[in-house]
């Protein structure tokens, strides 16, 4: 027969396999979508000289059990959004946007709370 004591042992280990299997398998999910956003945004990138479409990074953030990523532009952070929702020119007019970064963004992870719902269910 197993005391109080060993019984509650036994269970928060059962609940911290639990969650550490969830949280591993949660990351690699949110790792998997990070690069298909990164990949298709790459891809879809205006490519006057290949250069800005090659600046795709994806970084983590966040601690503590939060899976958190960022796709961005590394070389040229800073054009991204003129790129993305066009801009003025200098002598008058507009330079029509090319959305890349948000569509793949709602390609690819619009499913991602669902594939967690999943992962949370199914214990990893």
């Amino acid at each position: 027969m197993t005391d109080i004591d060993n019984l509650a042992r036994e269970i928060l280990n059962a609940v911290k396999d639990y969650t550490d299997d969830v949280s591993e398998a949660i990351e690699k999910r949110v790792d998997e979508v990070a690069e298909l956003v990164r990949a298709d945004a790459q891809s879809n990138a205006p490519k006057r000289t290949g250069k800005y479409a090659k600046g795709f990074k994806v970084t983590k953030q966040g601690g503590g059990g939060k899976a958190k990523r960022v796709v961005w532009n590394k070389k040229n952070s800073r054009i991204v959004h003129l790129l993305e929702f066009g801009h003025a020119k200098r002598g008058g007019g507009r330079v029509a946007g090319r959305p890349h970064l948000r569509p793949a963004y709602d390609r690819h992870a619009a499913n991602l709370p669902n594939d967690i719902k999943r992962i949370i269910q199914n214990g990893g």
